[in-house]
């Protein structure tokens, strides 16, 4: 066979992990998959129980026209149990990893991880989310609106715009258009039309910016936006739909306003004046990113870690409560909480969030905001997400944007697109260094409120964004939907990416939204997608291919940027026998496997096809 290292396959999916449960003292059967032609002597699983390295050989279970399946019985005797595969070939040894086969001892790094006693949050498996920026989602209450010259904001009057009108650059934060909770409550149904599940609510809270991160209260929902009263009839109308809530909050800083900050400045002997830094009191201190409207929060306080989530009236524990009683917190920058110079305590923080927060709803999703490597709070002690900018929505960008030929002044921002084999390698990156219970937890996204939008990076091309959309609701995870993403909205950086929704049909694409709509339905109604496992089958030219598989179902996903030419998809590796039909479940079309290969029927230069077998 050619290249039968490709066929190597294990995930830590049901059709590779099998057992009732994983709790701490029972045993799963650890499965791996192989070509038969695969020159394979012998496999071995190994663990390191206690520290110590254990290689246990796997018997040959089952075979069929293209496939061997080898495994293992394995005891969870520890919370986290790491595993890699010691295999002998006629070529020499090699292991093999969540992150591939090397020719090497590997290090312990990128094992596959089983996770005993760890409670997923059940209802992400088929969730959609949907992201809004409440001030420019919908007016459900033009009584409640900010109006011109209400107060003063960092120095300049608050400045309220007509609904529809574009976002203007000087009047930043200050800016208003009357977006409230009432409006999203109002339209709940378009919601559900599409598809959605799941709400995720940029900060709701009392603050004087339209964007809300610079909390002024965090006990009380912003009166502009509803107060509290409009939380809870939200929560409401999303029970009678069965949809879930996850609210923003700002651990990592307060707004200059707050009491909190406010009484500390005015006298260093009140107890809130160990929740902050001062350099040189009352005016020098922390803040965030050198904001000075955004005091940094110190978590070297016993007291504040005790009113933030520890304590049993705590904010975080508060919402999880009846009435309002959401589903889940997004920390926003979790990758700068509780840390700051020498006192680095964003580990115990993340983890004294997470226990206060499952004993207080055992559901409840903890999704962290991280735009580098979040991966170290990802081990099943911390967050059950991170916003999964490196491992999905930078690569794909990038993969998939049209080549701009204007240099860009931020280093890390190539002018020339990704490769498909690097785009590959970086998301595998960043799923191998997370267990595999939490890599099918992870938030992706094609953009949100704090990037330019999808079409616009995709260069206004709607083929494009459409190829986006299908790997979104394709690959592990869960997808999330940008409000207005789905009608083909535009707009560049903040604040341009936070116009208005536009509620007039007329200026929708309306092809593009019955396209998300028929993702969105696929992505909660199919096994292969809910909890299948993932390998990649190929990343060269213009083209990648994966395989989602389940005992149920396969799916073969293609996505292609430019025709490179590829007219057939090599699928043996995938344990696809010649004579397997695929029908693509987009167009129609059928094609049948020849050669170990599957033909692209109706595959078009620039798009994107998800073939299911049978």
């Amino acid at each position: 066979m050619h290249d039968w290292l490709t066929s190597i396959h294990h995930d830590g999916s049901p059709m590779y992990v099998r057992g009732s449960a994983f709790d701490l003292g029972a045993v799963v059967t650890i499965r791996l998959r192989a070509d038969r032609e695969a020159p394979l002597e012998a496999v071995f699983l190994r663990t390191c129980p206690d520290g110590e390295e254990s290689l246990r050989p796997m018997h040959l279970a089952e075979e069929d026209r293209v496939c061997r399946w080898w495994q293992i019985d394995l005891p969870l005797q520890m919370r986290h149990t790491n595993y890699r595969f010691l295999l002998r070939t006629q070529i020499g040894v090699r292991w093999y990893n969540a992150a591939g086969v090397v020719g090497h001892y590997p290090t312990d790094a990128n094992d596959f991880t089983l996770l005993a006693d760890y409670a997923a949050p059940p209802w992400l498996r088929d969730a959609v989310f949907y992201q809004i920026f409440p001030d420019r989602f919908a007016d459900g209450d033009p009584s409640n609106n900010v109006r011109s010259g209400a107060y003063i904001y960092r120095g300049r009057t608050v400045h309220a715009s007509p609904w529809g009108a574009a976002p203007r650059k000087e009047f930043g934060a200050g800016e208003f258009f009357g977006g409230d909770l009432q409006g999203v409550a109002q339209k709940l149904d378009y919601l559900e039309d599409l598809g959605v599940s799941a709400l995720y609510l940029n900060p709701i809270f009392t603050a004087p910016s339209n964007h809300k991160y610079d909390v002024a209260d965090y006990t009380q929902v912003d009166p502009h936006l509803g107060g509290n009263a409009a939380l809870i009839a939200l929560r409401r109308g999303l029970d009678a739909l069965d949809m879930r809530l996850m609210l923003d909050i700002v651990p990592n800083h307060c707004g200059a306003t707050h009491p909190w900050f406010v009484a500390a400045q005015a006298d260093l002997n009140v107890p809130e004046v160990e929740f902050f830094t001062f350099r040189r009191h009352p005016d020098v201190y922390e803040s965030w990113l050198g904001v000075d409207s955004l005091p940094k929060l110190d978590y070297r306080s016993q007291r504040l870690r005790e009113l933030m989530y520890a304590g049993p009236e705590a904010i975080m524990r508060h919402w999880l409560r009846p009435p309002y009683r959401i589903d889940a917190w997004r920390i926003d920058v979790a990758n700068m909480l509780g840390r700051q110079g020498p006192s680095n305590l964003g580990h115990k923080i993340g983890r004294g969030m997470r226990r206060a927060l499952k004993e207080e709803q055992p559901t409840a999703y903890l999704l962290g905001e991280h735009f580098f490597d979040g991966t170290p709070h990802l081990q099943g002690d911390e967050l059950d997400a991170t916003m999964n900018y490196q491992g999905f929505t930078f690569p794909i960008w990038h993969w998939l944007a049209p080549a701009n030929p204007q240099p860009s002044s931020h280093p890390t921002v190539d002018q020339h697109p990704l490769s498909s084999a690097d785009t590959a390698a970086q998301m595998r990156a960043f799923r191998a260094a997370i267990p595999w219970q939490i890599a099918v937890q992870q938030f992706n996204l094609l953009g949100s409120h704090d990037t330019p939008r999808l079409r616009t990076i995709m260069g206004g091309a709607l083929e494009r964004v459409r190829v986006a959309a299908v790997l979104l609701f394709t690959y592990p995870g869960v997808p999330c939907i940008y409000y207005g993403d789905e009608v083909g909205m535009q707009g560049a950086g903040d604040p341009d990416n936070r116009r208005c929704m536009p509620w007039d049909e007329h200026e929708w694409e309306h092809d593009l939204r019955a396209l998300f709509q028929r993702l969105a339905r696929l992505r909660r109604t199919t096994p292969a997608l809910c909890w299948g496992g993932f390998q990649q089958l190929y990343a060269a030219g213009d083209t990648l291919a994966y395989q989602r598989e389940t005992a149920e179902e396969r799916l073969i996903i293609v996505a292609r940027r430019s025709d490179d030419g590829l007219q057939r998809l090599p699928v043996r590796h995938a344990g696809l026998a010649d004579g397997t039909v695929l029908r693509e479940m987009l167009s129609g079309a059928e094609a049948q496997v020849t050669g170990g290969h599957l033909p692209l029927v109706g595959l078009g230069a620039v798009g994107a096809q998800i073939w299911r077998v049978g």
